[in-house]
């Protein structure tokens, strides 16, 4: 047990946890970060589509129209105080018939009462000079200026380095087991022991029912939703530059083609509801639903170019609809629920609002000395001749490349390593700087990216890991490479 009582437990470091943490650290009070695995941005977080969502999607009067709309305009400033890659491409959503240019502009108007700016509906030919390789089924689309593409895993990593900075703290590898009241306190029983706490976030992701479920009698229902996607190579990433969709359906927006931050294009996702909550598989019939739903938005993709698959799960509520704040029934227990799309262009805007319900519950006072700037890790391929020379001489080993797909150092690994909270696994260093991110995925440099694991961490390189425990590399009695 824990001697000391926090005043805020959150409960998961995805992208809302971790905008909680970094929105709360703006208050005098002791808060932190309880994550299952080994790292940061490991769950839901870690696979999606990378959008920042202009807002016209989500069911006017919804939380999830309000969060999406406030969140999408914070991520601009946000990428400047953070230092995160963040795009403004703009989004476009295709009408691939006349018959269904009723559902267009239907969209169209939730978007206006949404607040929506500079919506429009474009014609075919204008929509031909925005994306050239655009179906020829194409008759008009929606046109949303205010979309945009940011890195997932780089808003996360920087919304949980800030929040560190500010004080806040992260358990990792720390499985919550149970919640339950003690008093005027709530007490997380956990893998690592227990913990006392005047209030609790729940930003658990696909296991937010559990917990909610846990303190309160209002029982709700929490489904994973696999999406399933490709991610092409960077030789391909000028064949579309806006983030493009078709008309939404039942179980969402469909399968989308979008540029990423880093120059890569994503094509998916599929959504099939599924029960196990951890079943990031993928399948056969997915990607191959992928490939022929991708074909009616633009002509000729290069999916010859894929150089990975992945797939990932989205939080869906039976009522399609966020669950945010303090549970009627068990008072300092605020859910962030049900979290799925729109939930990356939110995440700000939820991290705010449930700072200040937590602020206002317990009387906490804004710090004076809050910095709310944080600088991602040095990019050498971004300075000049002069100031890379010279970052050389001081660190020699920001010029020795290590994963030549992406052009990253040992400097860049080590850094991400020695970060707080930092890499601790290959799949840590590779989704903070990239390494292993390209064409070859790794084949090349993951060896020597174990070894400076190894070196950072002082480990012997058979502990090293893909993604934290029970994902060993190295396997058998003779580990030595």
């Amino acid at each position: 047990m824990q001697n000391k009582i926090y005043d805020t437990l959150i409960i998961g470091a995805g992208i809302v946890g971790c905008s909680v943490a970094r929105y709360l650290s703006k208050y005098k009070g002791d808060i932190a970060v309880l994550e299952r695995n080994e790292d940061v941005c490991c769950g839901t977080s870690k696979a999606n589509s990378g959008i920042v969502h202009a807002g016209f999607d989500a069911k006017h009067g919804t939380l999830m129209a309000e969060y999406n709309v406030r969140g999408s305009r914070m991520y601009p400033k946000l990428s400047e105080e953070l230092d995160i890659k963040y795009k403004n491409n703009g989004s476009i959503v295709l009408c691939l018939s006349s018959e269904e240019r009723p559902k267009l502009e239907a969209l169209y108007e939730n978007g206006i009462r949404n607040g929506v700016e500079g919506l429009r509906i474009i014609e075919r030919e204008e929509l031909l000079l925005l994306e050239p390789n655009v179906s020829d089924e194409a008759v008009c689309a929606l046109f949303a200026p205010t979309g945009g593409i940011v890195c997932p895993f780089d808003a996360t990593y920087a919304l949980a380095e800030n929040a560190v900075n500010n004080g806040a703290e992260f358990f990792f590898d720390t499985n919550v087991t149970g919640i339950v009241r003690e008093g005027d306190l709530w007490k997380i029983i956990t893998s690592n022991g227990s913990y006392l706490t005047r209030t609790v976030v729940n930003a658990a992701g696909c296991y937010s029912d559990v917990f909610h479920n846990m303190v309160s009698e209002k029982k709700i229902d929490i489904t994973p939703r696999k999406g399933e996607y490709f991610l092409l190579d960077k030789t391909s990433g000028r064949y579309v530059s806006h983030t493009v969709f078709r008309l939404p359906g039942k179980m969402g927006k469909g399968v989308l083609i979008t540029p990423t931050v880093h120059g890569n294009i994503l094509v998916g996702p599929t959504a099939e509801d599924i029960e196990d909550k951890d079943d990031v598989s993928t399948t056969a019939e997915g990607l191959a639903k992928i490939r022929k739903q991708s074909a009616l938005s633009i002509k000729d993709l290069p999916l010859d170019k894929t150089i990975t698959s992945f797939a990932g799960l989205r939080s869906h509520e039976a009522g399609h609809e966020f669950i945010i704040g303090e549970v009627k029934d068990a008072k300092g227990f605020f859910d962030c629920a049900g979290i799925e799309s729109p939930g990356l262009s939110a995440a700000p805007a939820i991290g705010e609002d449930i700072a200040d319900m937590i602020s206002e519950k317990l009387d906490l006072h804004k710090k004076t000395d809050f910095d709310p700037y944080r600088r991602g890790i040095t990019d050498p391929l971004k300075l000049d001749e002069d100031r890379l020379n010279e970052l050389i001489k001081i660190r020699p080993d920001y010029g020795k490349v290590i994963c030549r797909c992406e052009t990253v150092t040992e400097g860049q690994i080590r850094d991400a390593i020695r970060r707080v909270p930092g890499a601790k696994s290959i799949d840590g260093v590779k989704r903070r700087i990239r390494a292993g991110m390209g064409r070859c995925q790794g084949g090349f440099c993951s060896p020597a990216v174990m070894e400076i694991l190894a070196d950072e961490l002082h480990m012997d390189i058979s502990e090293v890991t893909k993604k934290g425990k029970d994902s060993a590399i190295i396997l058998g009695e003779n580990k030595a490479l």
